[in-house]
């Protein structure tokens, strides 16, 4: 796989030393997007006027002496439902392309830009971020870098994708259900869903506003963790990782995964010393909960559109939307009443741990052109059931990195899952994990 010659931190030293141009290596970017983008699908938009102008700017600020922010020269991918200055936020849609373009960054694109980064493009997505798949009936299917009959997995599969092919070093995207854990398990790289409210969403277009969090990808564990101190503006403390307790999650989370995932996982957890098992009661309930919250509140935000538009939406997309809109108000009130209920049950399981660790999705990344996993002994929908692990935690809104387990085939990931706010935890703990290599896979 060829692509970016160095990753995100070694770019920002290079470029901040004068060794190499941020806009040398922007241009190399595009070279490489117009090159090999198009059998791969994870660009929608290139943004290269404002790149450009963007890495001119931090070439300015090496050459007079001044800081030019810790992540000097790095690319960065953005799932299009973030708003940048000039283009219109789409959200993966033909039903919001005529509206007026975006005044200002969403507050993540500038927080990165004001490090140093710098905004390569928009990328693909499921459409209103609606899918596990970025199966886009608009703009396509984005493809696996590593294997480019397989999906990259979604809603944020664009970025990932980007990430993962090395186009860009670092990607925005946003996980309702588990749109930043998946694609970044399927492309075998690493993501981070926030504690929901820890990173501001303002300015990206939401899906459910009382679940939606968003997030980076990343190349490498020092680089997601440079990246999130860019995003929340503070750097994290020192953590004692060896003082860290470690539990599996079992139940739910230890049923249904294929056999390479199980032996990862199995891995992994000795390699974190993971010998305790914690299940949360009602995982099943907790994931229709989910399932029911956002179908009501997806249809509820386009409801409208949809008596003038239902025909510019992609028809799987609309039928969900439509469905929501039938929900009764009681079940409704009985999902919310569940949420709170998890969510307290979520605190009670970190009694004893300080990281929760489960599979991120039940297997490798199907095919494109047969979207099917097994789930209880079944083959199933891969759009609708991909969120299998996610989708439960999704409701208590706590932090999950997600990082590339080592494997012999395709790419397969796991969720660290920690209490709100204990980011820091989770980031020392994947660059730990990323410098001992015996149970992470080695990035090309």
């Amino acid at each position: 796989m060829s692509g970016l010659q160095f990753r995100t931190l070694d770019i920002a030293a290079k470029v901040r030393g004068g060794d190499i141009s941020a806009t040398e290596v922007t241009k190399a970017v595009f070279a490489d997007i117009a090159q090999r983008d198009d059998s791969l699908n994870c660009v929608t938009r290139p943004l290269t006027d404002r790149a450009l102008a963007a890495a001119a700017a931090v070439d300015a600020a090496v050459a007079e002496g001044r800081d030019p922010g810790a992540l000097a020269g790095v690319p960065f991918g953005i799932k299009d439902l973030f708003d940048v200055a000039g283009q219109v936020t789409t959200a993966g849609s033909k039903v919001l392309a005529n509206d007026p373009p975006a005044t200002r960054d969403a507050a993540l694109v500038a927080r990165l830009i004001d490090a140093g980064a710098i905004p390569v493009a928009l990328t693909n997505m499921d459409e209103f971020a609606y899918g596990f798949a970025t199966d886009n009936a608009h703009h396509g299917v984005t493809r696996n870098p590593h294997a480019p009959d397989h999906l990259a997995g979604g809603s944020s599969g664009g970025s990932a994708a980007g990430v993962a092919a090395r186009l860009f070093s670092l990607g925005l995207g946003s996980d309702t259900n588990g749109s930043i854990r998946v694609p970044a398990s399927l492309c075998g790289i690493w993501g981070l869903r926030a504690t929901q409210g820890r990173l501001p969403i303002e300015g990206s277009y939401p899906f459910v506003a009382s679940l939606d969090t968003v997030g980076p990808f990343a190349d490498s564990a020092g680089g997601l963790r440079a990246c999130f101190e860019a995003l929340v503006q503070t750097e994290n403390a020192p953590v004692d990782v060896g003082a860290l307790k470690v539990a599996r999650l079992g139940g739910w989370f230890a049923e249904n995964m294929s056999a390479p995932m199980a032996e990862a996982v199995e891995a992994l957890g000795a390699r974190l010393g993971a010998t305790q098992t914690v299940e949360l009661p009602e995982v099943a309930r907790a994931r229709a909960s989910a399932f029911v919250i956002s179908a009501s509140e997806g249809a509820a935000l386009h409801l409208h559109r949809l008596r003038k538009q239902a025909q510019d939406y992609d028809p799987s997309v609309r039928d969900r939307l439509l469905a929501g809109a039938l929900l009764p108000a009681s079940l409704i009130f009985q999902a919310h009443r569940l949420r709170n209920w998890f969510r307290a049950r979520m605190h009670e399981a970190f009694a004893d741990a300080d990281i929760l660790l489960a599979p991120a999705v039940v297997g490798e990344a199907p095919r494109f052109d047969q979207p099917m996993i097994e789930v209880g002994g079944k083959m199933v929908s891969a759009r609708a059931n991909l969120g299998l692990y996610t989708q439960p935690l999704t409701l208590a809104g706590f932090p999950v990195l997600t990082v590339p387990m080592k494997t012999t085939g395709l790419p397969l990931g796991a969720q660290l899952i920690a209490r709100p706010g204990r980011e820091d935890l989770l980031l020392a703990l994947g660059e730990s994990l990323e410098r001992d290599g015996t149970a992470l896979a080695r990035l090309a």
